[in-house]
């Protein structure tokens, strides 16, 4: 009877005394992001004297006992710890490296739950047969949201390469035949762009031909969804005018972000950068997938040369938007200092044009 007992009792024990050091050891929390060898991995949501509960990421709950859990090896990522997670991608050897890893970095520092508090590293990890194999470390605020998070990097690793022109490495074995070359998927024909910047109503006084330079130097972006195209602070140089989406402008108010008004397609921003180098006033964040037209300051300098009485229609035009812009938003400290100088002098100035 005795050794009946002793063996019923045996995995109740052993339960029990898995659970005491667990309890004393704490090797993890509830909440925290636990991989345990050929069972998966999830985050914990109970610990009793008993066993773990586990919800998985696939929202299933498993349930182990101690004295199970006991032998095995956890891997522990603790929710108050900044726990990094790896993203790989690769490119042709064609592009820099030094352009590629800037770039990207820039990308996954905006991601949503991507933390501030450390810098994200890209570096090189391979000199592949196919290409440059690259390395992501970031670290997350919330980890037990890495799935979500890897994936919105990736997104907008596709994006910012498309807009750079960075092409991904094709593997040898498959055969990739052009038939026409695009430097942008989404390129648009000459034409539209022409239109598009037509009826931009900073660009009225420009002539067809001169409408037409700025169209063929115009460079087309695409934005993912929550990206920002333009940052507040940031230096200005270029303006963007909306082809395809939905853009919100916002500023910083006491910490939070506050939307000031909504863009749409055929609308622009970021003239003043264009014009003057004034550095932005908002940022603006694409609401879904936003195509736009960059026009850099590259693009306007020869026409303004040329034509240097352009420069007195632009600055009335400039003057009247920025009169209708300041009913709809408070001024900003950038603009209020700017406003000291007079925007054709600030033009001509930025352009180097002469009296």
């Amino acid at each position: 009877l005795g050794v009946i007992i002793g063996l019923a009792l045996q995995d109740t024990l052993g339960n029990l005394f898995s659970g005491l050091a667990i309890q004393a050891d704490q090797p993890f929390q509830i909440g925290d992001v636990v991989t345990i060898e050929n069972k998966g991995s999830g985050v914990v949501e109970n610990i009793s004297w008993r066993g773990v509960k586990i919800r998985t990421f696939q929202n299933k709950l498993i349930v182990i006992s101690n004295s199970v859990l006991g032998k095995e090896a956890i891997e522990v990522a603790p929710r108050d710890n900044l726990n990094a997670r790896l993203v790989f991608f690769n490119t042709l050897y064609d592009n820099s490296p030094a352009h590629t890893i800037q770039v990207i970095r820039e990308v996954v520092r905006q991601v949503e739950n991507v933390s501030t508090k450390l810098r994200p590293i890209v570096r090189v990890k391979n000199l592949g047969d196919n290409g440059i194999d690259f390395e992501i470390k970031y670290w997350l605020d919330d980890y037990s949201k890495f799935n979500d998070t890897d994936a919105l990097i990736r997104q907008r690793i596709w994006y910012a390469c498309q807009r750079e022109n960075i092409k991904f490495a094709y593997p040898t074995r498959t055969i990739h035949i052009e038939t026409k070359t695009q430097d942008n998927v989404f390129f648009e024909a000459g034409n539209e762009v022409f239109e598009r910047l037509s009826s931009v109503p900073i660009f009225a006084p420009l002539s067809d031909e001169e409408t037409q330079k700025l169209a063929e130097a115009s460079l087309v972006r695409v934005f993912a969804p929550d990206e920002s195209i333009v940052r507040q602070g940031q230096k200005g140089s270029s303006m963007f005018v909306i082809h395809r989406g939905t853009v919100n402008v916002q500023i910083k108010e006491n910490g939070a972000a506050k939307t000031l008004r909504t863009l749409r397609e055929g609308d622009f921003f970021g003239e003043m950068g264009l014009l003057t180098g004034e550095p932005r006033t908002a940022t603006v964040l694409a609401v879904d997938e936003t195509e736009v037209l960059e026009i850099n300051n590259l693009c306007l300098k020869p026409i303004l040369e040329e034509n240097p009485e352009l420069v007195d229609s632009l600055s009335k035009i400039i003057e009247e938007r920025r009169v209708i812009l300041d009913k709809l938003e408070e001024h900003t400290k950038e603009r209020e200092i700017a406003d000291k100088t007079s925007v054709f002098d600030s033009i001509k100035k930025f352009f180097g044009l002469k009296d």
